[in-house]
């Protein structure tokens, strides 16, 4: 497996091990686009904590910064991380699939 996608999927893990980081993007998922001000509204996390976990959500690729109206910074999702991470579980997955069959095949013989 190349390097970056590991990379790549060590970043979403990392992001996704927080709970608040996952509030946050449970609610972009389902809210669309919003400020961390909208965020703070709607999620128990002060606005200054929701600016840093957007930093590292940002870092890893999983939101990005779109400048608005009155310099309000809005935050989307974007998926082509996650999609990298999925691969690289489903890599994972394969390889233990394989290895399980064989010792399957091994304790049926």
């Amino acid at each position: 497996m190349p390097p970056d996608i590991e990379a790549i999927a060590e970043q979403v893990f990392v992001a996704l091990a927080d709970p608040s980081r996952r509030a946050i993007l449970a609610t972009l998922a389902s809210h669309g686009p919003a400020t961390a001000t909208d965020l703070a509204e709607r999620l128990p996390i002060t606005r200054q904590a929701i600016a840093k976990h957007l930093a590292l959500l940002s870092d890893a690729g999983l939101v990005t910064a779109q400048p608005g109206e009155r310099r309000r910074v809005r935050y989307r999702l974007r998926s082509a991380p996650m999609q990298v991470a999925q691969q690289f579980l489903a890599a994972l997955a394969r390889d233990w699939d394989g290895s399980l069959d064989a010792l399957q095949e091994h304790l049926n013989r």
